[in-house]
């Protein structure tokens, strides 16, 4: 079954995106840096396998990934949906900050704007990086500092971009729910991406989030599937919201782990597709630097799980 390469549609736009889509800041130097063959050959074969929807940023890699997410996706001549995200700005710096990223466009660094200009001025820095004449989808990134201009600056200068044709989506990319419902309440969006808060150890994003955008007809992402690394591979080496996994998050990781593998489910399928049990998600998004990495993404995406299992994880209180 190729569940990964099924189209459902963004909210109030015509865009229908993968059901998997690519996630993108390894290709800015997440952690690892990534060479140019391999960046070509992983975003090549997405498209040979049907997943169309690239997720990038301003800040990942100072501008790198969407750099070279733009030209490996204009040298292959197949349709794609890209969505990046604005409020933070490069800014020229002699020794740049780069947070996690161990390569990037080389002078620069990313620092928060969410002012109106500073809105304008990503978006037309980002359409050039790409290289494209308009961003399918923009989501304000990581404003949880920031709420009061974000609302009040940012989403106008999107809303009115949106209007034009510049920008197809508007929508917010935060590991926040109370912040992104407060985005909700407060603008019109199309889409918003929750990260790591609708996964097997974590499913605040159900007890209102959720609801309230099936209420409203918001399209819902969820990233952050594996909490950072956790439910990827449960060690005491292990990452779990992107700092060294407290023990009880460890213990439970090992618990649902184990309880799946006595049923015959590995728990990379089960983290990665049970965000799509709830009707509110239309799709994951995951990060991969290689080839290898998105073809083991695939395969437990598509991995048939029977149904029961979900039911059965709650009644062994191992999810809410």
């Amino acid at each position: 079954m190729n569940r990964h390469s099924t189209r459902v549609k963004i909210a109030g736009t015509d865009l229908e995106i993968s059901r998997l889509g690519l996630g993108t800041a390894p290709l800015g130097g997440m952690y690892t840096p990534v060479a140019e063959g391999e960046a070509e050959e992983l975003i090549r074969f997405a498209l040979a396998k049907g997943i169309n929807f690239f997720d990038t940023a301003p800040f990942y890699g100072a501008g790198l990934s969407e750099i070279r997410l733009g030209h490996e996706l204009r040298n292959a001549g197949m349709p794609y949906i890209i969505e990046t995200k604005v409020g933070r700005v490069l800014n020229p710096a002699k020794h740049p900050n780069i947070a996690v990223f161990v390569e990037g466009i080389p002078g620069l660094e990313p620092v928060f704007d969410l002012s109106a200009d500073g809105i304008k001025r990503s978006i037309e820095e980002s359409l050039t990086r790409l290289d494209v004449d308009h961003i399918d989808i923009a989501l304000i990134h990581d404003a949880e500092d920031h709420m009061d201009q974000a609302i009040s600056e940012a989403y106008p200068v999107l809303d009115d971009l949106r209007r034009q044709g510049v920008i197809k989506g508007v929508g917010t990319g935060m590991n926040y729910c109370d912040k992104t419902i407060r985005f909700i309440h407060e603008c019109d969006l199309n889409v918003v991406l929750i990260a790591g808060r609708y996964t097997l150890l974590d499913q605040e994003a159900e007890i209102a989030l959720l609801p309230l955008a099936l209420e409203k007809g918001i399209s819902v992402l969820v990233g952050g599937v594996f909490n950072s690394g956790i439910l990827a591979n449960p060690s005491s080496e292990a990452t779990y919201n992107y700092e060294r996994v407290p023990t009880e998050i460890l213990s439970k990781a090992e618990l649902i782990k184990a309880f799946l593998a006595q049923r015959g489910v590995s728990l990379i399928a089960a983290a990665i597709q049970f965000p799509l049990q709830h009707p509110g998600v239309s799709a994951v998004l995951t990060g991969a630097k290689s080839r290898y990495e998105l073809e083991v993404n695939i395969a437990n995406f598509d991995q048939e799980i029977p149904s029961n299992i979900w039911s059965d994880l709650r009644a062994e209180g191992l999810i809410n």
